[in-house]
């Protein structure tokens, strides 16, 4: 077992739900997959790409469809909801790189599958 004082592997981790339904909402028909090719590129670019820094991941159902699309950031555990690539660079530039949340783009609470 890990001591929980020492650090994380990675600062700070984002999940894509890149989830595909047939019939109902889902984060695959909203473009996710092209949030989260951005995201890596971008963070690639930025140099916060690696141990210690910062890991894009892709997720399968996250269970906030009704929001979608939808990325989450640990260990902060925020949710955020986007549209296009400025929302996707700013919380790069301002989340994973600065630690600001940005508040304008925060998944409301309520909204679940």
């Amino acid at each position: 077992m890990s001591d929980p004082a020492s650090p994380s592997y990675y600062e700070r981790h984002i999940f894509f739900c890149l989830n595909q339904r047939t019939g109902e909402p889902c984060c695959a028909d909203h473009r996710a997959q092209e949030a989260f090719d951005r995201c890596k590129q971008q963070v690639k670019a930025r140099g916060l790409a690696g141990p210690g820094k910062v890991r894009v991941n892709k997720a399968g159902c996250l269970d906030r469809c009704a929001a979608g699309p939808v990325a989450v950031v640990y260990p902060e555990a925020v949710w955020y909801t986007y549209v296009d690539a400025n929302d996707i660079d700013e919380i790069v530039e301002s989340h994973l790189e600065k630690g600001e949340v940005v508040e304008r783009l925060l998944t409301p609470p309520h909204l679940g599958r």
